[in-house]
């Protein structure tokens, strides 16, 4: 295993139990590899349908089923061997820590975007008191799509968050059943997930659901497989030695979301979900990292998160321009380019001045009580 980085993740775990643990680094890099690739999705998919063959990046969207993946392995990695010794609830705080300090703030800057977006004609349609609910309900993950301009997105201020709703289930589901699961249980609980996933990606046509109201139990189906079979890929320590490295390693996770539509397009989606995505995630855990790399797939991994929680404010903003003054090819792949450059400015500006300063104010709350 190629075990390198204290993880940070753990600047919420308790002191005494999680901090020790490292990170495998170049899945960090290949977490952010995957969000910035979502970003870049999330503007095209204004200018284009997914499904139309229009979009370089049409199958963004699968980045999603990789974070599962890669939770899901992260987790057994971190906990397999403590949960027993921290509790249940030590663990619940744990991830509510590393966690739900961006679930807010990607809901007030939501919010924000919502009120003072310049470009959208119906800025004014929402009560006070309507829009303080639908406020609450994002910053708290309880999922409330009645926001009909939005697509009825599940959390219609930041609708990146449906993914974290289903990784908080996975974490209860987690602590609660999975920890407990021996490998034979385990494997049969992840092919009933695979069959599952094959069953939604068959009537939907694709795996782009979930984050819908009409779509909501799509997503549990992604990451029922996608969490499971990274912890199982991690228990069964199947780690593949190899010497892609980072770069090799992001060529081929970018390929999955730069593979064209065709007619039967579900069958790709699902194929590469149900095992090219674990392939990878068994790969990155067991290739080597050339040094002058590290330092990149550090940042790369640091800044996945907020990036991918605080995004999507400036896509709605984004979207409601392209919409009212249909910019050139042009200006839009500038717009998109210098967007995608900014909002990962922005992304390590929220973790220095924000996510990582809360994190250790609530750990260190945690530890004296």
């Amino acid at each position: 295993m190629n075990k390198l980085q204290v993880d940070t993740d753990n600047l919420a775990a308790s002191p005494g139990i999680l901090k020790t643990k490292q990170h495998f680094v170049i899945l960090d890099g290949l977490r952010g590899v995957a969000a910035l690739a979502v970003v870049v999705f999330h503007f095209m998919e204004w200018v284009h349908p997914p499904d139309s063959g229009k979009i370089f990046i049409g199958h963004g969207f699968l980045a999603v089923d990789f974070f599962f993946c890669l939770s899901g392995f992260v987790i057994g990695y971190a906990y397999d061997d403590r949960l027993g010794k921290m509790g249940v609830m030590e663990f619940f705080k744990a991830r509510l820590i590393r966690l739900h300090p961006l679930v807010m703030l990607g809901a007030v800057l939501g919010l924000l975007a919502f009120i003072f977006d310049p470009f959208a004609a119906y800025t004014g349609a929402y009560g006070t008191g309507k829009l303080i609910l639908v406020f609450l309900c994002s910053a708290l993950l309880i999922p409330y799509p009645v926001m009909e301009e939005r697509g009825f997105n599940l959390f219609g201020l930041n609708a990146p968050s449906w993914s974290l709703f289903w990784e908080y289930v996975a974490n209860i589901a987690y602590a609660l059943i999975l920890y407990r699961l021996s490998r034979r249980y385990l494997t049969v609980l992840t092919i009933l997930a695979a069959l599952t996933l094959c069953f939604v990606g068959y009537r939907a046509g694709n795996l782009l659901g979930g984050w819908s109201g009409e779509t909501f139990w799509d997503g549990g189906a992604r990451i029922a497989y996608s969490f499971s079979a990274g912890l199982l890929i991690f228990r069964s320590n199947w780690i593949i030695k190899n010497r892609l490295g980072f770069i090799g390693l992001a060529i081929l996770l970018s390929l999955a979301f730069v593979m064209p539509y065709f007619k039967w397009n579900w069958v790709a989606e699902t194929l590469v979900v149900l095992f090219y995505f674990p392939l990878l995630v068994a790969l990155g855990a067991g290739s080597s990292l050339s040094p002058g790399l590290k330092k990149l797939c550090v940042f790369s991994g640091n800044i996945s998160y907020p990036l991918y929680m605080t995004h999507y404010a400036v896509i709605w903003i984004f979207g409601n321009y392209f919409l009212s003054s249909k910019p050139g090819t042009t200006e839009l792949y500038l717009i998109v380019s210098v967007g995608t450059v900014l909002l990962v400015g922005v992304a390590y500006v929220v973790m220095v001045v924000y996510d990582i300063p809360v994190r250790r104010y609530l750990s260190s709350k945690w530890r004296h009580q």
